[in-house]
């Protein structure tokens, strides 16, 4: 099964300086038969003005993963990291019993990320965060591992979940397949350009989510960057 979900269908927010899409149901969007996909509960499109972002707030039990498409994001927290996530990098903030962070948009132009929140396997533990670049010429063709807790996946930012995050790069005309567990789900976006799988076309910051399939064809229709998240 594969269930396209249009950019333009979502539900979202404009605060001025952010301007937010919702997958699922987040803040002041609620959307009962969208609550999450699997233990995948949150994934959001968030354009963040310059000199602007989340000033500190709390989070606990939530597996919070940071793509950033354009710009950069500078992260601190009360743990006492700080750090600056620029494009093709990710962030992961596993919040286990209770931290603070904020992330701002320092630059000089409008950045845009993907925050993706995964809910944990066990709750509780001790907060942590981490960052990595991911050059999208190692993605070319093929997906990469960015995030995850699943066994083998070392090369990967390390979250508390029996879920991973994956990203890669497809040029026009090319075609790339990936291996699923059908009795799991997936959670396809388009980050820039447009793909097709399973003959639905998913266009540039669309969704798709994706049950019962064993192997999932993804098709170039233009140079299109995806990330996707596997989860149970």
């Amino acid at each position: 099964m594969i269930e396209r979900r249009p950019f333009a269908e979502l539900g979202g927010a404009d605060h001025g300086w952010l301007k937010a899409k919702h997958h699922f149901s987040f803040a002041g969007y609620h959307d009962p038969a969208r609550m999450g996909w699997g233990s995948l509960r949150v994934w959001n499109d968030d354009e963040i003005a310059p000199k602007s972002g989340f000033p500190p707030h709390p989070h606990a039990d939530m597996e919070i993963v940071t793509y950033v498409r354009e710009g950069a994001i500078t992260h601190q927290d009360s743990m006492g990291n700080t750090g600056r996530t620029e494009a093709g990098d990710v962030q992961v903030m596993s919040a286990g019993s209770g931290v603070r962070h904020s992330e701002y948009n320092l630059e000089d132009k409008t950045s845009l990320i993907f925050q993706i929140w995964i809910e944990p396997t066990t709750s509780g533990g001790a907060p942590s965060w981490g960052a990595k670049p991911f050059p999208k010429a190692d993605r070319s063709g093929r997906f990469v591992t960015l995030a995850s807790g699943l066994p083998g996946d070392d090369a990967a930012l390390p979250i508390r979940a029996e879920a991973r995050v994956m990203g890669a790069t497809i040029k026009a005309g090319e075609r790339i397949t990936l291996d699923l567990d059908p009795a799991r789900h997936a959670y396809l976006v388009a980050a820039t350009g447009a793909v097709e799988i399973g003959g639905v076309r998913i266009a540039a910051r669309d969704g798709a989510a994706i049950t019962d399939l064993a192997t999932l064809e993804i098709v170039g229709l233009e140079d299109a960057e995806v990330v996707l998240v596997d989860a149970p």
